[in-house]
């Protein structure tokens, strides 16, 4: 785990961003250390979600939205949970990893090639289709055959449908990803 480093160039206007666009006031962390305590990908992580928080904070734009943590980030919330001062961290990091996206930040592409997989079947059916995220995933990467290996055990257990099962609403849904990719726009 590298140390952040604080010569960096500061962006003044970045915790302002930052937190506009979260809706959290990222200003009143003070570095408790619970987001990262219990954080179950932290082991894995370059930068920590307190390390983060804190770029943030300073202004520090590369340190916060160029590390691959964001990318390993589970978005299982328990740093949110874990907050005593009730940031929603989880909130905080997906708003990051977004800004990343816009501003060319990206540094693990087959970890955002998974997410927009993934992305695109919820917006497609309204939820997940495990074999569909796994064909586009492989498309976009060519990566992945080696899962393949898994398909036969799964298929017998009923774990992988060739088909999705699509919910009621998943127009609506399909909307909302509409409705954010034209604010983000």
């Amino acid at each position: 785990m590298e140390v952040i480093q604080l010569d960096k160039a500061r962006n003044t206007n970045f915790l302002k961003e930052v937190e506009a666009e979260s809706g959290q006031k990222l200003s009143t962390c003070y570095q408790c250390g619970n987001c990262t305590a219990g954080c179950p990908g932290g082991e894995f992580y370059d930068r920590q979600v307190s390390q983060i928080m804190r770029a943030a904070q300073l202004g520090l734009k590369e340190e916060a939205l160029g590390n691959r943590s964001l990318w390993l980030c589970l978005a299982c919330s328990t740093c949110s949970a874990r907050c005593p001062n009730e940031i929603d961290v989880a909130g905080v990091m997906e708003t990051l990893r977004s800004m990343a996206r816009r501003e060319g930040y990206v540094n693990d592409r087959p970890i955002e090639s998974f997410w927009k997989a993934f992305l695109d079947m919820v917006s497609m059916n309204g939820r997940t289709f495990e074999a569909g995220v796994m064909a586009d995933y492989m498309l976009r990467t060519g990566r992945g055959w080696s899962n393949l290996a898994m398909a036969p055990a799964a298929l017998a257990k009923g774990k992988m449908p060739f088909f999705p099962h699509r919910i009621k609403g998943r127009k609506e849904v399909a909307r909302i990803f509409k409705r954010y990719a034209e604010k983000r726009s």
